[in-house]
């Protein structure tokens, strides 16, 4: 049953975050979505019957605020969904730039640890709940085409392996959502050499469906894989080697 369950979605104005909250929004959920841009996030938040909160997801009296938003809104929260994130924009070459590296960094690792910081006490309040945090594929595997944007994304992955364990016992489940090429703004840039080389673009139909089985699972602190034309499910990491 999740009518009534209240979710917070940041970067819920484009993208996979508002295809999730359509989808939330059909099962009756109530929907805080979480973004700076507010043109987009205001119209979806109205369409749903939800709220918005313009958030920068770098500070973190924004993650706070948009906790309190849906606390104060609609009475708890239930669901934190972390989703909002760059590609970097700049290597480690000539073209490194200080600034983009501090944004995408901000964004999509502090982003979702300030996220995660802020809606802790919302969901003990609830007697648990579950954080889904958006990594990526490049959290899985080498990306030298984006270096920063794979090393963000592998600490994403490694926060939610370890919290998993660490807020089991109190019903709260951490997980993460690992997309391959999924057909966003974010894939842009790259769009048409994929399409030259015929590199399958993942559709966010299918990032959706890898959502709700995280969300309807029992496990806690896995790292789904979510690729064209295989069956989602967590990665399965092989144990390191331990003392002799």
């Amino acid at each position: 049953m999740t009518a009534g369950r209240v979710a917070l979605i940041t970067g819920g104005s484009n993208g996979i975050g508002a295809a999730v909250a359509r989808r939330l929004a059909e099962d009756g959920w109530r929907l805080v979505l979480a973004d700076v841009d507010a043109e987009r996030g205001t119209a979806l938040a109205a369409e749903l019957e939800g709220a918005f909160v313009r958030c920068d997801v770098r500070e973190p009296a924004d993650s706070a605020a948009a906790v309190a938003a849906a606390v104060d809104g609609f009475g708890g929260l239930d669901l934190a969904f972390l989703n909002a994130g760059v590609a970097s924009g700049c290597g480690l070459d000539a073209d490194f730039d200080p600034e983009k590296y501090r944004r995408a960094m901000g964004i999509n690792l502090d982003g979702v640890v300030y996220g995660v910081r802020a809606a802790l006490p919302a969901l003990r309040a609830r007697g648990g709940g579950d954080i889904i945090a958006t990594a990526s594929m490049a959290g899985l595997t080498a990306t030298p085409f984006d270096p920063i944007y794979g090393a963000n994304k592998a600490a994403v992955v490694g926060l939610v392996r370890a919290l998993g364990p660490a807020h089991a016992g109190e019903g709260i489940r951490v997980n993460a959502l690992c997309p391959s090429f999924a057909d966003t703004d974010i894939l842009v840039p790259l769009k048409a050499h994929l399409e030259e080389t015929n590199f399958p673009i993942l559709q966010v139909g299918d990032v959706v469906a890898a959502f709700l089985g995280i969300l309807d699972g029992d496990d806690t602190g896995e790292a789904w894989f979510v690729v064209p034309g295989r069956e989602s499910g967590p990665f399965k990491f092989r144990g390191v080697p331990g003392p002799r």
